[in-house]
């Protein structure tokens, strides 16, 4: 639906996807099979939810999650890559530019994440006041795993192993280490000390505002992407409140939707027209500082325009639909758990206990008792993590 033959206005055929002939014998670009092209972009989609539910996680209801994803998918995230990627969206044909998914993937999920948390509400005010990682080591892995993934992220995105996704996947890192390094050095100037959450928030902060421009813009273009990523969203996420009244537990809306707007709009900016030419195979692609200095001011003037019509347009797309999709889920599940099972831990919920070390949680100490100095020298370990907790002899 979101690269099959035209439908309706803002939907593609899903045929592409079904039709084995045509993922096996259908060459995609002239260089690889079409199932390779489908594999790909159905991971891309995937990718997008999951990043949806980071503004939700920890009080959503699993089966209104369940029921939330394939509608948010079919009616929001297929409506936004047919409009921006499919050579017959409208956005495609107006010639906005989103080289491997800042508008269809992060602006999206920003948005639909931070509606989607409006609609469930807040977590306990307990979860919302302390909320530090299960694990800062596992935490810095999974982000380790996540800046090498975007070399195939936005590489991949031209299809081919060419000149442009050679330049993608030099801005990426460019553009990331950049944005760590000035969320690193705001930390360490306002708050006095360096952060391993905020260095992963800058990282995040700069893969994201690259991707809509990796493969087009310069690499000190990727640099400048890569101050503005990580400065703008550090300011929003520690410096203003204008976010705080809607619990988005991974903060999103400043990672994702933020940067990936930013992303978009500077791409309008500094969109090389050499590079822009050897992808789009178009001179019609020009960035308004590269308009100003060739003549071509309203080219460059128009391609700003575009950036920002298409920001607005999946920021409209994915507040109406989301909020839809959410209304109606509601008549029938409720999208947040209750107030006890939410006391119990979202995912005791399901029987099960995310991280379970030597009993560190104190709720598994509500009824514990220890009756006698022999029992309590027999469990040194357990003894070892309940000092605040009353001790009884026999």
């Amino acid at each position: 639906m979101s690269f099959g033959d035209k439908l309706i206005e803002f939907w593609g055929k899903p045929a592409l996807a079904v039709d084995e002939d045509l993922l096996l014998g259908q060459a995609f670009l002239g260089y690889f099979p079409a199932a390779t092209m489908v594999w790909f972009q159905f991971v891309f989609a995937g990718i997008t939810a999951v990043l949806v539910a980071g503004a939700v996680l920890g009080r959503m209801n699993f089966l209104a999650w369940i029921v939330f994803v394939p509608l948010w998918h079919t009616f929001s995230y297929t409506i936004g890559a047919f409009s921006v990627w499919n050579p017959n969206g409208w956005l495609a044909k107006m010639g906005v530019i989103d080289f491997a998914g800042g508008f269809v993937i992060h602006v999206a999920s920003g948005i639909a994440g931070f509606t989607a948390a409006y609609w469930v509400v807040p977590r306990s005010d307990k979860d919302r006041k302390r909320f530090p990682p299960n694990n800062i080591v596992m935490m810095l892995a999974g982000a380790g795993l996540l800046w090498i993934g975007w070399t195939g992220f936005n590489g991949g995105a031209t299809y081919a192993a060419s000149t442009v996704a050679s330049l993608a996947v030099i801005n990426t890192h460019v553009c990331t280490a950049t944005s760590l390094v000035s969320w690193l050095l705001l930390d360490i100037s306002v708050f006095g000390k360096a952060s391993a959450v905020g260095v992963v928030n800058g990282m995040i902060s700069g893969l994201v505002c690259i991707t809509p421009a990796a493969g087009l813009v310069q690499c000190w273009a990727a640099i400048l992407m890569g101050i503005i990523s990580g400065t703008l969203p550090w300011y929003t996420l520690n410096k203003t409140t204008l976010f705080t009244h809607i619990d988005d537990t991974f903060a999103i809306i400043h990672t994702h939707a933020l940067a990936g707007a930013l992303g978009g709009i500077v791409t309008g900016i500094f969109a090389a027209p050499k590079l822009t030419g050897l992808f789009y195979n178009s001179e019609k692609y020009i960035g308004l500082a590269y308009a100003l200095q060739s003549g071509r001011t309203f080219a460059g003037l128009r391609q700003l325009g575009i950036q920002i019509i298409g920001i607005v347009f999946i920021v409209c797309l994915n507040v109406v639909v989301t909020s839809l999709i959410c209304l109606f889920i509601k008549i029938f599940a409720p999208l947040r758990l209750s107030e006890e099972e939410l006391e119990i831990g979202d995912d005791e919920v399901h029987g099960e206990v995310a991280y379970v070390l030597d009993c560190d949680d104190d709720r598994r100490f509500e009824n514990f008792k220890v009756n006698s100095v022999y029992e309590a020298d027999e469990y040194p370990s357990v003894m070892s993590k309940v000092s605040s907790y009353e001790l009884h002899r026999v």
